[in-house]
Order: C-alpha cells, then structure tokens, then sequence
C-alpha cells in the first residue's frame, strides 16, 4: 500500500463522520439519518478494495455487501434495544454491546449462499421491518448547540477510519465474502450516532436511527450498481455510475422524509430517557 492510498483512505473516511456531524446540527437528526444511508463508508471500502485487489473481487464482495446490510439493521437495533433498557449506561453499553451484533450476524452471512437477489430480497425485507418497527419514534431536533471538542470528534473519525484501513487492508487475506459482509458496517452512521447521542442525547439518537433505514436504499442501490458494473466498467466508471444511482434515490427519500410529521423540539427531560 503506498503511502499516497493510505492517507487518501484515511482522509476521505474521517471527512464523511466530521461532515455528518456539521450537517445534523444544521438540518437536522431526520434528515442526518436519511443522509447516513448515503454510500460513503461502502463506497470508500469497495472502490479500494477494488483498487488493490482487481474489479471482479471487489464486485463479488459487493454481492455479500448487498446481505451485509442485514448486519446494519441488526446493529441499529441491538442499539436502540440496549439504550432502552440501560438507563443511565445507555450512551456507554449500547455501542459496546451492538458492535459484536454485527459481527454475529455478519459470520452467519458470510456463509450462507445468497446471491445478489437473495441478499437484496434478505436486506429488503429487513428495511421493511425496521421501518414498521421504528414507526413510532418522535422525531426531534437540536435546539441546543454544544461545541464538540477536536478531540472528541477525531477520535470518532480516526475510528471510521481504521474500520475502512482494515477491511481494505486485510481483504487478500480474508477473502472476498468477509471482505465483503464486513464493507457494509455503518462507517458513517455507528461514530454519528455515538457522537450524537453522548452530545445531545437519547431523543435526537433515536430520531437518527429511524430514518436510517429509509437512507439504506441508497447503500443497497449503490452496492447493487458495484456488483454489476465493475466487472464491465471497471472500478473508477463503475463507482461514478453507482454513486449517480444512489443519488438520486436518496433524492426521493429526502422528499418521502419531508412529508413525515414536523419534529419536536426535544425537552431537557428527554435526554435522559430511555425512550
């Protein structure tokens, strides 16, 4: 790996966490939830991986990037489920405990023989659950602004950005099914998530975690586009078309989110609950 490609990598994955953060605090947690479905952290994953190892790789991680996102889903869920029975550990337990959700379910993807249509039909109906499942999560806002430490947000960007060195880096050795499971952590959304919810609290947490769901059809498009263009196109055509999809999808889920109920203004109150 030469030293150019190493900083590009950790450039660009903690510019998408810092970026995130400034535009929850100016939109909104509703449409930052919708925006953390955008394919930043799989597309910085697979366009390297597809850099050092060849297109075709990248593309048959793809296809198990397409079931990995079950392995998100699982992840929001395990968070929103500790947060609400840990009371006052909530913004400590519910990362710790929803990171080894992932991976559980992640391995159990790794084998199983999907496809691209069974992991899409898997991914999908996961959506739609977590979708009926968050339905009745209030939206809320950021009424009070707190000026986060440089060092609190590094810490969470360095931390996308090791995720996205590791499975770039250890791709050859693990092989393209983990390579790929694992490309669909939520780069972007698990350190947002974390830095809202030990910033603002439990309220404008969960406000992100219900519309992730809706953004995560900009991650399946964009994953979908990968496997089938790279082979093709190659990875930098292929990652151009696949970003234009995903973009405009995530266009129409912005506008499906817009005529959702107005948010509310989260009381002092309601940073402590455990909703």
């Amino acid at each position: 790996m030469t030293v150019w490609l190493l900083a590009a990598k950790v450039v660009v994955s903690m510019a998408m966490v810092l970026g995130l953060a400034w535009v929850a605090e100016r939109v909104g947690p509703r449409v930052a939830g919708v925006l953390s479905g955008y394919p930043l952290g799989v597309a910085v994953a697979l366009f390297f991986v597809g850099v050092e190892n060849g297109a075709d790789f990248a593309a048959h991680s793809a296809v198990y990037t397409v079931a990995g996102f079950s392995a998100s889903l699982a992840l929001v869920v395990a968070y929103r489920g500790v947060a609400r029975v840990a009371g006052a550990g909530q913004a400590l337990l519910a990362p710790l405990l929803s990171v080894p959700c992932f991976l559980a379910v992640s391995a159990l993807l790794s084998r199983l023989p999907l496809g691209l249509a069974g992991g899409t039909a898997l991914t999908l109906t996961g959506v739609c659950l977590c979708l009926w499942h968050f339905r009745r999560i209030e939206n809320t806002v950021i009424d009070r602004r707190v000026r986060l430490s440089a060092g609190a947000l590094l810490l969470r960007a360095a931390a996308a950005a090791a995720v996205v060195l590791l499975i770039t880096g250890w791709a050859h050795v693990i092989g393209a099914e983990w390579t790929g499971v694992l490309a669909a952590f939520p780069v972007t959304l698990f350190p947002f998530l974390v830095i809202i919810h030990w910033t603002y609290g439990w309220p404008q947490a969960q406000t992100v975690i219900k519309h992730f769901p809706l953004g995560m059809g900009a991650l399946l498009v964009y994953t979908l586009a990968v496997a089938l263009s790279y082979p093709r196109v190659g990875v930098l055509a292929g990652t151009g078309l696949s970003f234009c999809l995903a973009s405009v999808y995530l266009w129409g889920a912005l506008l499906l989110s817009d005529r959702q109920p107005r948010q509310r203004p989260a009381r002092a109150d309601d940073a402590q609950s455990s909703g």
